[in-house]
Order: structure tokens, then sequence, then C-alpha cells
């Protein structure tokens, strides 16, 4: 599953630049580079490096600024999932985030809702001595360009994997071969681009777990 637009409502590093820029007299036109950013790199446009490194300068952000997003991403949690908290605690064993985001804001978020911290593949913020994010790890496959193919690869997991989520960088898991199904996540944003790639279009997490045969938190899609 992936985090950002997926698992939440919201690209967190967007929402991470809006909280580190605010009061900036440019805070608008940078936020606005840092969102093209992140469309460029969601459709393929652009390589997903690329797009990091460049959202990455623009930030100016601190661990202030990370503790204040957590809090945000509390709250942003895409409803289909909160709904279905039950479901991950009962297949915790069997449910990973995979995210070309960070574990900084993630990993204090998705263990709620019963998925385990060591199921959570995603990159690391690097700091300077005054708590400012200066880059991240290099050496992570998720920093780069078919990161989540990479780290796949290197997991070998075993048995059927299906993948939900609303990015290019999700679609390439299926024209790799590793996964089974690539459900493309739609309850926050549709990109064409991806929606027309994928296996089946998921309106929700209900969706999903509907077309799968899975327990669901209610009646879908009569509710």
């Amino acid at each position: 599953i992936d985090f950002d637009s997926t698992f939440t409502q919201v690209e967190a590093l967007d929402e991470l630049a809006r909280i580190s820029l605010e009061g900036h007299p440019d805070q608008e036109k940078v936020y606005k580079e840092i969102e093209n950013y992140t469309n460029l790199a969601m459709e393929g446009k652009i390589s997903f490096r690329e797009s990091l490194a460049g959202r990455i300068s623009l930030l100016k952000a601190n661990k202030e600024h990370l503790s204040k997003l957590v809090k945000h991403l509390k709250k942003k949690v895409s409803k289909s999932f909160e709904r279905n908290r039950e479901f991950f605690k009962q297949n915790e064993d069997t449910a990973w985030i995979v995210s070309g985001g960070f574990k900084e804001f993630i990993t204090p978020v998705v263990p709620l809702y019963g998925i385990k911290e060591e199921n959570i593949y995603a990159n690391t913020f690097t700091f300077d001595e005054n708590g400012y994010i200066n880059g991240y790890d290099q050496e992570n496959p998720l920093s780069d360009e078919g990161g989540k193919v990479k780290l796949l690869k290197a997991l070998n997991i075993q048995g059927n994997i299906y993948g939900i989520g609303d990015g290019y960088s999700d679609f390439q898991l299926k024209e790799s071969g590793l996964i089974a199904k690539f459900f493309a996540f739609t309850e926050n944003i549709s990109r064409k681009s991806v929606t027309e790639k994928a296996d089946h279009v998921t309106p929700s997490f209900d969706e999903f777990l509907y077309v799968n045969n899975l327990p669901s938190a209610i009646s879908y899609p009569k509710n």
C-alpha cells in the first residue's frame, strides 16, 4: 500500500512545505514548485529521484515542522482506511506500506492502524546540526527511480501480492511482474496516466475488500 494520497488524503511533503513556509514572502510560489515536482513524478514525466531532490531543496523544514506534520497527518488518514482499521489488525503480517515518502512522518501514523512498524518501507531524512532537513539517505532503493521495484525484488515476498496506490511508481510494480494485480486508488486523487493502466480502479479501500471477498467494516456497495 502506498502512503501519500492513498493511506492518507494528502501528499505529506507538500503539506510539510505548507508548514515550513508559513509566513515566507514567496510561500505560494515555492509551494507550487514543490507541488509541480510531485505531480510530474506521479505521472511518470520526471524521475522520482529528480522530484525528491527538487522538493527537499525547496522545503526549508526542520524537526519541529515534522512534529506539526505528524499531528496533521493523523487527522488526514483516508476515510476508507480509517473505517477498516480492524482489517489491518487481523492481517498485520500481510500488509506492507511501501512509500517514496519518509519514515519520520509515516512511522508515527501507520502503526495506529494495526500495520507493523517493521512492515513500513520508506526513505529517511538527513539533518544538519540545527535540525534542518538537508537531504536523504541516497543508498535507500526507494530514493531512486523504480525504487519500489528494487525493494520488492530484494524482499522476495512469496505469495500473491496486490498493490494499491495512486502513482506511476505503484504501476511500475505491475509492469515489473512482481505483483499479481495493481489497484489504482482514487479516493483522494485520480491520475489518468495511472488509472488507464490499472487492473482495477478502486474508489475506496472498501471496494478493494469487496472485489477480493475480504471482510469490510461496512456493507459494500449497498452502504
